[in-house]
C-alpha cells in the first residue's frame, strides 16, 4: 500500500501504544548492553541487580527517579503534539535552557513576596521564554521555508550559548566558580515532596500537562487538525484546516512545555540557573516520545522508565564500577535502538 492510498488512520496506528518495534528495540539494546558489560570484565546480571537495586531500593532512590522522569515528561509531551503534526521538532533542548533563563530572569528581577503568586508567575515566564525561541523558530520555517529540523538544532546551540553568555556578563553569581546565577528567592521554590530528596510538586504539573494534552488531542478540534495535518497536509487544507497555523501552533505548545520543564528543573531542583543544566533533556524527550508512540498518556510510563534507567544506570557504575563511558553508550543504545525500530515501522508505512 502506497503512502497516497494507505489511510490517516493507518498510518497513524503505527505510531500508537500497541506498536511493538520500540519494545523490540529496547530488548535489543538491554542484549547488546550485557554483552558490553561482558566485554568490560563485569557479570551482566550483577550489574543488571545493581542497576535495579539503584533505581527500586529505596523510597528515595524511586523519588530520585521521579525527579529525573519530570523534566522529560513536559518536554517529551510538546514533541509528542509536533511530530503528530509531521513537524520535527528538535529544539527542546534550546526552548529548556531559555525556559529556566526566563524563569530565573523574573523570579529574580521582579522578587514577589506571595510564595504561590511568585511561584506562577516564574513558571509562566519559563513556558513563555521556550514559546518565544520556538515560535522564532515556526515563523523561520514558514516564511523562509527553513526546514524545521535545521532551524531547531542551530537554535539549540544559540540558546545554550546565550544563557552561557548571560551568566557570565549579567546574571551570574558573583565570586562563583562556574557560571551560575545566585539562589532564586525562596518564594518560588517548589515545595518538596520528600525531603531530604528533589522530588516536588513539578512531578503534578507534568502529569498534568501529560493529561491536558491528551485531552487536547483526542477531544478537540485542534487535535483532530493536528492528527490530520500529520497524516497528509493536503487533506487538512482541504478540510478547510490551516496547516501553517497548526505547525505554528504546534511548535509554540512545545516550546512552552521544553519551556516549563526548565522552569521546574531551576525551580524545583537546582534553585538557581546553572550553565549548561538542560544538555540531554531536548533529545533524550525525543526517544521518549517516540517510545510513548506519541501518545501523551503513555509519555508518563515512558519518561519514567528513562528516569530510573538513568538512575539504575548510575548505581550500576558505583556499584559494579562499569566505566562511565560504557553507562552513557547504554543509554545511548536504547535511545538509538527505539529509535531504529520506529523508524522501521515508518518504512513498512510507505510500502
Amino acid at each position: 500500500m502506497t503512502d497516497a492510498t494507505q489511510t490517516p488512520r493507518a498510518r497513524l496506528a503505527l505510531l500508537r501504544p500497541g506498536s511493538w518495534r520500540p519494545l523490540a528495540g529496547l530488548g535489543l539494546a538491554f542484549a547488546i548492553a550485557a554483552a558490553l558489560i561482558a566485554i568490560a570484565g563485569a557479570n551482566p546480571l550483577t550489574a543488571f541487580g545493581a542497576a535495579l537495586s539503584g533505581a527500586f531500593g529505596s523510597p528515595g532512590q524511586v523519588a530520585t527517579a521521579l525527579t529525573k522522569a519530570t523534566p522529560y515528561l513536559l518536554c517529551s509531551t510538546g514533541v509528542a503534539l509536533c511530530f503528530r503534526a509531521g513537524v520535527i521538532n528538535i529544539g527542546g533542548e534550546g526552548q529548556i535552557a531559555l525556559g529556566g533563563l526566563a524563569a530565573t530572569a523574573a523570579a529574580l528581577a521582579w522578587p514577589i513576596a506571595d510564595p504561590f503568586a511568585a511561584t506562577a508567575a516564574a513558571l509562566a515566564a519559563g513556558a513563555l521564554g521556550g514559546l518565544a525561541w520556538a515560535a522564532l523558530a515556526a515563523v523561520l520555517h514558514l516564511t523562509r521555508r527553513v526546514h524545521e529540523v535545521l532551524i531547531t538544532l542551530l537554535m539549540n546551540f544559540i540558546a545554550l550559548l546565550m544563557v552561557g553568555e548571560t551568566l557570565r556578563e549579567g546574571l551570574g553569581e558573583v565570586g562563583a566558580g562556574f557560571p551560575q546565577s545566585p539562589l532564586l528567592p525562596r518564594a518560588v521554590w517548589l515545595t518538596r515532596l520528600m525531603p531530604p530528596t528533589s522530588l516536588n510538586v513539578g512531578v503534578f504539573i507534568a502529569l498534568a500537562v501529560a493529561l491536558l494534552a491528551a485531552l487536547l488531542l483526542w477531544r478537540t478540534t485542534f487535535g483532530f487538525a493536528i492528527r490530520a495535518t500529520g497524516a497528509s497536509r493536503r487533506a487538512a487544507a482541504y478540510a478547510g484546516f490551516s496547516v501553517p497555523g497548526v505547525v505554528f501552533g504546534v511548535m509554540c505548545l512545545g516550546g512552552a512545555t521544553a519551556g516549563l520543564a526548565g522552569a521546574v528543573q531551576v525551580m524545583g531542583v537546582q534553585y538557581r540557573l546553572i550553565e549548561g543544566y538542560s544538555t540531554g533533556f531536548g533529545f533524550i524527550s525525543v526517544a521518549i516520545a517516540l517510545l510513548g508512540g506519541l501518545d501523551p498518556l503513555l509519555l508518563i510510563p515512558a519518561s519514567v522508565f528513562f528516569g530510573f534507567l538513568e538512575t539504575g544506570m548510575a548505581a550500576m557504575q558505583r556499584q559494579v564500577g562499569v566505566p562511565s563511558a560504557l553507562v552513557g553508550v547504554i543509554e545511548g543504545l536504547v535511545m538509538l535502538t527505539v529509535l531504529a525500530g520506529t523508524a522501521s515501522g515508518a518504512r513498512q508505512a510507505r510500502v
